[in-house]
């Protein structure tokens, strides 16, 4: 697949019912089925209107003052995603990738930048390299990891319902993280490790012909270590008071939910016309 930018501006062009029409098709939940009711055309002549119709013009223009970036990608299969840039709940810009890579990331950067945008803060998913990158061309601009985003982390290398005493405790900790300060979550860590450290640093004997050992409790120890080394910027929001960062990037999460609702319920729709509402659904 061949990743295109598509730069998002509200379309501005007189309003016509086939505007109507796919806007209903797109964000109402209308079918062709509906819609032939409506205006009188059958499915056929809608499909051939919608297909001509640009739901997006093409241009982007930047904000006045700085804002509060926040990045994340999302995608309908292993190979079909989009990296999506997004501030004051709206979708500024966006990038059809095939894997999270570091070049997208660069490029979609380079396109706000030249768009004249300047960032006050940053609130990202945690994809390694990103904040790297964020440092080294903007330093000095506030980094926070998502929350939301870390908390799915050590989920995913505990389960909901760990088995282990020390997992148990170490989620419950984990689901403080909207709700404490840097100060308690760090002692809570530190108390965690005085009680388990010993048991986190088991071995046993490999199976494998690369190494001898392993650590006996590896998803144990991923989920503190995550939580260890991305801590520095889990609470930038409080060093910042005054700047209201986000904590999570909850908003463009809420905004892919809504949007993929949307489309799933036109189902069988061809991958162009799926990307199409999807660019639709986007600029709103």
């Amino acid at each position: 697949m061949v990743c295109k930018h598509i730069f998002v501006r509200r379309y501005k062009a007189s309003r016509t019912w086939i505007a109507d029409a796919y806007d209903a098709y797109a964000n109402r939940r209308q079918t062709y089925r509906n819609l032939r009711v409506t205006y009188g055309k059958d499915t056929k002549t809608l499909r051939k209107y919608f297909d001509a119709y640009a739901g997006a013009s093409g241009e982007i223009i930047a904000a006045t003052r700085p804002i509060h970036l926040l990045m994340d990608a999302t995608f309908f299969s292993q190979t079909d995603g989009l990296l999506v840039f997004r501030a004051n709940g709206k979708n500024l810009y966006w990038k059809e990738i095939t894997s999270e890579r570091m070049e997208d990331y660069r490029d979609c950067l380079d396109v706000l930048d030249a768009a004249g945008f300047c960032f006050q803060s940053f609130t990202i998913d945690g994809r390694k390299g990103v904040r790297a990158l964020l440092q080294e061309r903007y330093p000095g601009v506030p980094i926070q990891q998502c929350q939301f985003h870390q908390l799915q982390a050590v989920t995913l290398k505990l389960t909901r319902r760990p088995k282990l005493d020390a997992g148990k405790a170490l989620r419950r900790i984990a689901l403080t993280l909207t709700r404490t300060t840097r100060k308690d979550f760090t002692a809570a860590l530190d108390q965690w490790n005085e009680e388990w450290g010993v048991f986190l640093k088991e071995r046993t004997k490999s199976q494998e012909r690369k190494r001898r050992w392993r650590y006996t409790h590896e998803r144990l120890r991923s989920a503190y270590f995550s939580l260890r080394r991305n801590l520095p910027w889990l609470f930038t929001f409080q060093d910042y008071p005054a700047l209201h960062i986000p904590n999570t990037t909850n908003s463009c999460d809420g905004s892919f939910s809504h949007w993929k609702q949307k489309v799933a319920l036109h189902r069988g729709l061809q991958r162009q016309r799926k990307r199409k509402m999807v660019n639709y659904l986007l600029e709103k």
